[in-house]
């Protein structure tokens, strides 16, 4: 992946205020950047962590009874250690995954969200709704999302408002319902044929916590309040369990430990330098080193960290990935487009990486490559129809081909899908005086203004040309 704008500084991803993880690495105009830059959380893309994330948490999903098809997870970027599950999403913090050692206490912490879930305790759907709970996927991975933080100004849209997130600060629950959740998860781990001891490890290393003022702890801390009998009671339910001294199996070890190093890498690149030291030889660790390289704007010591890996794992489709990110995001977008490439053809079925290759393609002075650019968005869009990126993506690249009609219409479906229905409605209705009449594009244009609170001027209009029934007058 690879932002046009400014390669990047993760560190202040989330001061950009939310937007930083809409946008990616456009070249297009910036979209307004209304969040508050105290807001401190952003929405973060990132293919190989959210598969692995998936991975951890499937097994307790389906110990639910819950189709984890149907439960979008959201990887959060901020220090705070936090997670979340309401219906149909759940959150998980980096800082959280940062704080635990060991696969099998993150998977106590999920395990724990979904015996929230599971007892109806967030089952607060108005609530979430009304606050924006329906995340704006966005796009891309860490990487282009990092390349934004450094340039504000050059976000494609914003994830929401402070609304979005300050509903999770009133998702708090009681001690009771906290010991009841606690109890599910261990019923869920085990039912999993996972170990529950896991969580009681996690929660052993923030006993800590029950002795600070309120507003020193950990937000997880405050909205789930930690005692030492709470641990105790937890303890005595998990070591009766049948699976409680199976260990995690070293390849999920070595998931989490690449999935730690590349947030260490992206957030904190000079802590990870110093952490990850030359001497550490592991996989790991020269990752975290790669990466952190080039948030620290060093692509050519960068590029030599991530050609020693590649050729050492060929078909890992993340390091061409990341080669491809690099090489674009410092002008270098012709040299980008055979390792984006690479990453598609050995992972075809992951969006974010076509919409990589889509962006790069975009990018070239050639018109057969930004046909296929836009080929390869389209495809994304098959898969994630609601990723304002690639809907971004696509406006730029109708704009390069003289497409005015389709670029409105795709700057429209951007706004829509950042839930901005004034623009998106306005768009709309300048998409449709270029387009075709009664063809596909066209009436997906007249969708979206009816869906978007129409003016009574556009519903007249609309209604003049039998779009719509013309609207009765008092």
């Amino acid at each position: 992946m690879a932002a046009p704008a400014r390669p990047r500084s993760f560190r202040r991803f989330a001061r950009s205020a939310l937007a930083a993880l809409a946008a990616l690495s456009l070249a297009l105009p910036a979209a307004p950047a209304q969040a508050r830059e105290d807001d401190g959380l952003t929405l973060i893309r990132d293919t190989e962590i959210e598969a692995i994330l998936r991975a951890n948490s499937e097994p307790i999903f389906k110990a639910a009874g819950i189709d984890s098809k149907s439960i979008e997870i959201l990887l959060i970027g901020s220090k705070e250690l936090n997670a979340f599950a309401a219906p149909s999403t759940m959150g998980v913090f980096t800082g959280l995954i940062l704080e635990a050692d060991t696969p099998n206490q993150l998977q106590g912490v999920i395990a724990h969200e979904v015996g929230h879930l599971a007892a109806g305790h967030s089952a607060r759907r108005g609530e979430l709704n009304a606050a924006g709970m329906r995340p704006f996927l966005l796009t891309m991975g860490l990487g282009v999302l990092a390349a934004l933080a450094g340039a504000p100004d050059a976000a494609a849209g914003l994830v929401g408002s402070a609304n979005y997130f300050g509903t999770l600060g009133a998702m708090g629950y009681s001690r009771e319902q906290e010991g009841r959740a606690d109890q599910a998860g261990a019923n869920l781990m085990e039912r999993a044929g996972l170990s529950g001891k896991g969580l009681v490890e996690f929660f052993e290393k923030f006993r800590y916590q029950e002795v600070f003022q309120e507003a020193r702890r950990f937000a997880y801390f405050r909205s789930h309040p930690i005692s030492s009998s709470r641990i105790e009671a937890l303890r005595h339910r998990v070591e009766g369990g049948r699976y409680y001294d199976q260990t995690d199996t070293p390849e999920a070890l070595a998931e989490h430990a690449i999935m730690r190093a590349k947030l260490d890498g992206f957030l904190n690149p000079t802590v990870a330098i110093v952490k990850y030291g030359e001497k550490d030889t592991s996989y790991p660790a020269r990752y975290a080193r790669a990466i952190a390289y080039y948030q620290m704007k060093q692509p050519d010591q960068a590029l030599k960290a991530i050609e020693a890996l590649i050729e050492e794992q060929p078909e890992n489709p993340y390091l061409w990935e990341l080669k491809g990110q690099v090489l674009f995001e410092f002008g270098r977008a012709v040299e980008a487009e055979e390792p984006q490439r690479k990453s598609v053809a050995l992972m075809p079925e992951a969006p974010l990486l076509r919409i990589n290759l889509g962006q790069t393609l975009i990018a070239l002075d050639d018109e057969a490559k930004v046909e296929e650019g836009v080929s390869e968005l389209r495809k994304a869009l098959t898969q994630e129809h609601d990723n304002a990126v690639a809907w971004r993506l696509l406006a730029q690249a109708y704009d390069k081909q003289g497409k005015d009609g389709l670029a409105r219409l795709a700057t429209s479906e951007y706004f829509f899908a950042v839930k901005d229905t004034t623009q998106a409605r306005v768009f709309a209705m300048r998409a449709r005086d270029m387009l075709e009449k009664d063809t596909p594009e066209w009436r997906r244009a007249t969708d979206i203004v009816l869906t978007s609170k129409p003016s009574r001027e556009d519903l007249k209009e609309l209604a003049s040309e039998g779009a719509v029934t013309r609207p009765t007058t008092r």
